[in-house]
């Protein structure tokens, strides 16, 4: 049995700070997420592994312990020893030799150490299974040691479930109107998550109890749908508003008129004043996104004229251009 190393898994360094590795988790666990590699059963180890490091990493009371306890652990493992054979007596503080008998409880914050918490997508790896016996994910609670070796008595505490976040990737006409996502998990659990109107790229919406399972009676954990809002073809989105280009024959530039404008939802007419610039750009208001958490209002429609040239002129066209030059000479 191999043990994993978190930083390593996470590819950061042992100094990174919180940030550094939430941000490499996220990428790796955007990476290998079995919606992204369905059948993959590579990718969905790897994604447990990745889950499993941000699990410690991610807490800094776990990851302090697991500095000190993993290298202790490695070295016990290098110089040929089993986990199962590992001697516990360095979580005793009680006097007393390793042949005396004695029990000791150990405290919340070393038994969630010990036996802490599931990473919330399939369990721990074998060196947290085989080492601590794989009890009491989330853990919690007292834990009596007779002799460092039996009659355990365990007495679990309620622990919440983890929160556990999840990428919904949507289209711009979904994020105008707003739409659903089935969440379906390997174990046959599904959810309809709903999307609600005028969400943007690193938009949150909060699922609460549908995240990490609690653990003795707790509560399950909450998820976090992270949205991302595809690039659209005709429209670029800032913020509540929306840009966009409409051509405008010559004729209408000079001479004026109107043109038919499609927004995201309708179609409207666009009055063209007498000669109108290439370029020029106008604002409808009330035309662009709805605002997230007030859908009854919009942001604004930006259309750009882009002035088109006549193409495949005839004789006399080239005539009358060519009088009209003459009059402006």
């Amino acid at each position: 049995m191999k043990v994993q190393d978190y930083y390593q898994t996470l590819g950061v360094s042992k100094n990174a700070d919180e940030k550094t590795i939430k941000k490499a988790y996220r990428k790796l666990a955007r990476q290998y997420h079995p919606d992204v590699n369905p059948g993959d059963k590579a990718a969905e180890e790897r994604f447990k592994a990745i889950n499993e490091a941000y699990e410690v990493l991610g807490d800094s009371e776990k990851r302090q312990k697991y500095d000190q306890f993993g290298a202790q652990w490695q070295q016990y493992e290098r110089a040929g020893g089993r986990p199962e054979d590992f001697n516990w007596s360095q979580w005793a503080s009680q006097p007393g030799g390793r042949g005396q008998s004695y029990t000791r409880t150990v405290s919340p914050e070393e038994f969630a150490q010990m036996f802490g918490g599931g990473s919330g997508s399939g369990g721990f790896s074998d060196f947290f299974e085989t080492l601590f016996g794989g009890m009491g994910q989330q853990g919690g609670g007292s834990f009596g040691f007779n002799d460092f070796g039996g009659g355990q008595t365990y007495q679990p505490r309620p622990r919440q479930g983890r929160d556990t976040e999840h990428t919904v990737q949507i289209t711009l006409e979904e994020a105008f109107q707003g739409t659903t996502r089935t969440l379906q998990w390997e174990n046959g659990r599904s959810i309809q998550a709903k999307i609600p109107r005028g969400v943007d790229t690193g938009s949150r919406i909060r699922l609460s109890g549908q995240g990490g399972s609690g653990q003795a009676g707790g509560q399950a954990g909450d998820l976090y749908l992270t949205v991302e809002v595809q690039p659209h073809a005709v429209y670029q989105r800032e913020g509540d508003n929306l840009r966009m280009e409409v051509p405008v024959d010559l004729y209408t530039a000079v001479l004026g008129g109107q043109v038919e404008v499609r927004t995201i939802d309708k179609s409207v007419n666009l009055t063209i004043p007498p000669e109108t610039a290439n370029d020029k750009l106008f604002r409808l208001g009330g035309l662009g996104m709805p605002r997230l958490r007030q859908p009854d209002k919009r942001g604004d429609l930006y259309v750009t004229v882009k002035v088109t040239l006549p193409r495949q002129l005839s004789a006399k066209e080239k005539e009358l251009f060519a009088e009209l030059r003459a009059l402006r000479a």
